[in-house]
């Protein structure tokens, strides 16, 4: 017989959470914590299984299919005993036994979400699906990865958890932000429908080492072309806002979310707002006084403005970013030139 369901806030039965393996509970016998971390060898995802291997209680096991994740970003670890990785696709079902699920899997990039478009969606639908079956047959708490993006071109600015979106349902980049929307929406059916434990961050746009150099977002391409030599390329007019977040701060709160006991949604990000004329300039300063900045063309659907309340985060999580975009950027530039193989001095 099913268990009582509870009545939420908006008249929808929600269902109590699947029980947890009996280990968690056992009497003389305390597990480690498994914790699974989808799109692992990806950007964030390595800082964030970097953080979970600190805690000695903590066995972590990642998931990806290296369509943009790498092995390097993981090397420190292969071989350690708390540490499993298995190359897997999510759009396929995976049958592990996990207390947590971080579900990190799709490419955030324009460049490689456009490439495959059709796999992006899938990635976000149908992967979400495979890892909302799998915490609820092991009654795992979930945290889906979502994105800024779902706000679309904003016509609010900045924007609170409590603005739906703009969004261009047919254009080249829905594959991934209504993909992430989509997303969403499963994870709170689950969490009403069957009890399962859920967390959602919406994620602005993060930096920091381990990006994918020419990855097409504009940090890395500043940092990359300046590095090089080359001239910045600054998509017209130029007056167009992003916020940047440095991963250590993202992944920071991304635990803090997954640890508290609010289902989100919870931006978190960087209110700190830059053009992209002024994110030039700093780049310019800081690395490269030489290069020169130039307009280039504007991509399809690029929102005008982006910019994070983080109110929530500081409420519930008590988090707020600590590093600044000035002290973040020579972080990053120091692993790029390692990666290059450009010295300063060059």
């Amino acid at each position: 017989m099913a268990a009582q369901g509870t009545s939420g806030a908006n008249g929808a039965t929600t269902r109590p959470p699947p029980n947890p393996s009996p280990l968690r509970t056992a009497k003389f016998f305390q597990a480690n914590m498994r914790i699974l971390v989808t799109g692992g060898a990806g950007f964030i995802g390595s800082h964030l299984v970097d953080r979970l291997m600190e805690n000695e209680k903590n066995e972590v096991v990642v998931v990806d299919n290296f369509f943009t994740g790498s092995k390097d970003n993981l090397r420190q670890w292969i071989g350690h005993p708390r540490f499993e990785l298995i190359r897997h696709d999510v759009t396929e079902p995976l049958l592990v036994e996990v207390d947590q699920i971080y579900h990190l899997a799709c490419p955030a990039s324009p460049i490689f979400y456009k490439y495959n478009p059709v796999k992006t969606i899938k990635t976000n639908v149908i992967g979400t699906l495979n890892m909302l079956g799998l915490a609820k047959r092991v009654g795992a708490r979930i945290l889906l990865t979502s994105t800024s993006e779902v706000y679309g071109d904003p016509l609010v600015h900045p924007q609170d958890e409590s603005y739906w979106g703009n969004v261009n349902p047919i254009g080249v980049r829905s594959c991934y932000d209504e993909g992430k929307r989509v997303a969403e929406t499963l994870m709170f059916d689950y969490h009403r429908q069957h009890g399962i434990e859920i967390r959602i961050a919406r994620i602005f746009n993060t930096y920091g080492p381990r990006m994918n150099i020419d990855d097409g977002r504009v940090v890395s391409n500043f940092i990359a072309q300046a590095i090089r030599n080359e001239p910045l390329t600054v998509q017209s007019p130029g007056t167009q806002t992003r916020s940047f977040c440095y991963v250590s701060d993202m992944v920071d709160g991304l635990i803090r979310l997954m640890e508290g006991n609010n289902t989100g949604p919870i931006n978190l990000g960087n209110p700190g707002e830059f053009t992209m004329l002024e994110l030039a300039e700093n780049v310019k300063e800081l690395i490269n006084p030489e290069v020169k900045i130039i307009h280039v063309e504007n991509t399809p659907d690029d929102p005008r403005q982006r910019k994070p309340v983080i109110t929530k985060a500081k409420e519930v999580l008590d988090w707020e970013p600590t590093i600044k975009l000035r002290d973040g950027l020579p972080r990053m530039e120091e692993d790029f030139r390692k990666r290059l193989g450009i010295p300063r001095n060059a």
